[in-house]
């Protein structure tokens, strides 16, 4: 239990939320049955996953829509949490899944706030309302929801206001808003790397005006996540979504078993795997003839690269693989630098020096090289890997029933 203990508060779990959590896995483990396929420390660790699990919630919390043509989310927090990028994000989220979506710009206090979400809207074809940052932002909230009435949206979502501390000033204009718009969920927005501070954060803003929800973002960082467990525990609202990257697809549904598995230290490899086939689904099947009739070309290479760069960088994805989450990788070079070499010697070759690269002389090495601003043996170190990888392929290609099985 020292372990486990450790483990907690090194992940950010608040201390109170520790020791509470240390009593009732005590209370649990002490006389617990042990299971025959379990030793005594593989029990300790799955009481301590189940109860995890139980205070994070045992299913995903998933949001909630009106019975009316109309749902409105307001989204709060303190400035710098990251409201307006999970704002964005929530609204792709919901347009992807057949949504008509406006966004309500009514933060008129952050310079450029308004303009970040336009900007947002222009890049993913969202619908953003604005109006001019002299008005209040209970007028534009009212004025938003008017207009999304009027325009037939299915949901309108509401970019709010933060501080970098509470003042009076902000939760009554907080309050205000929620009366003038009605939502059918305040989601509070939290930044997962502020550690213990967020269960204060939490509480202030569920006492004052009352939340259905919470984001956490910025979980791409080294956090593991354990102000997650605070929250939940302290404030008994559900964690919704999370924040894993910067791109506009990086929000995923919170899952607690999975939360629960990293912040003991013990990986994600489930969302590997979901990110992986999100990358990769679209043209495995292509991919698949291509190799079994041995015509992988570096086109083929290159497009798989830039499915490969989707997944986000590989050191975050390394820390959420079971037994590799401790480690130290802050040694491994930045994956832009791999990516940018490749792309640029392969972009600098001919179509027809992609579709077959054993015509790759010397002479045509030296204008690769130059055209990529490479040396001629970083071409050579990628012709070699290429061609150790057609090779690998052939063999495999050799049992086509083997590779059919291989790839399901």
């Amino acid at each position: 239990m020292r372990d486990v203990k450790i483990a907690l508060l090194d992940a950010d779990v608040n201390f109170k939320v520790v020791k509470q959590f240390i009593n009732t896995v005590s209370e649990k483990a002490l006389g617990n049955e042990i299971m025959q396929s379990l030793s005594p420390g593989q029990q300790i660790i799955k009481i301590v996953n189940d109860e995890l699990i139980n205070i994070l919630g045992t299913t995903p919390a998933r949001l909630t829509f009106s019975s009316s043509s109309l749902t409105t989310y307001m989204l709060v927090g303190l400035q710098g949490a990251g409201k307006t990028t999970a704002a964005g994000k929530l609204a792709l989220m919901l347009k992807k899944q057949g949504k008509k979506v406006l966004l309500i710009a009514a933060d008129t206090y952050r310079p450029a706030a308004i303009k970040q979400l336009q900007v947002f809207g222009e890049k993913n074809s969202v619908d953003v309302f604005a109006l001019e940052d002299k008005n209040s932002p209970v007028k534009i909230a009212a004025d938003g929801i008017s207009y999304a009435l009027t325009n037939n949206f299915n949901v309108a979502i509401i970019d709010t206001a933060g501080r970098l501390n509470f003042d009076e000033q902000l939760m009554n204009e907080l309050l205000e808003m929620k009366k003038a718009a009605r939502p059918q969920e305040i989601l509070l927005v939290l930044d997962s790397m502020i550690g213990q501070e967020a269960v204060n954060i939490a509480q202030s803003f569920n006492d004052q005006i009352g939340i259905d929800g919470i984001i956490m973002t910025k979980l791409d960082s080294d956090t593991r996540g354990g102000a997650m467990l605070s929250v939940r525990a302290v404030t008994q609202k559900p964690i919704k979504f999370i924040g894993v990257g910067e791109k506009p697809e990086d929000l995923e549904q919170f899952y607690p078993d999975r939360i629960a598995s990293r912040i003991l230290g013990m990986g994600d490899i489930l969302s590997v795997i979901e990110k992986a086939q999100a990358s990769f689904d679209d043209d495995m099947e292509d991919v698949q003839k291509k190799f079994l009739t041995n015509e992988f070309d570096l086109q083929d290479f290159y497009k798989q690269l830039k499915n490969v760069k989707k997944l986000g960088p590989a050191k975050n994805l390394l820390k959420m693989i079971p037994g590799l989450s401790n480690l130290n990788l802050d040694n491994l070079e930045p994956d832009e630098k791999i990516y940018a070499r490749i792309e640029s010697i392969i972009l600098s070759m001919t179509p027809q020096e992609r579709k077959n690269p054993q015509i790759i002389n010397g002479s045509r090495k030296k204008r690769i090289a130059n055209g990529s601003g490479r040396t001629i043996n970083d071409v050579n170190v990628l012709l070699k890997r290429f061609s150790d990888t057609k090779k690998m392929i052939k063999m495999l290609t050799s049992n086509k029933k083997s590779l059919f099985n291989f790839f399901k």
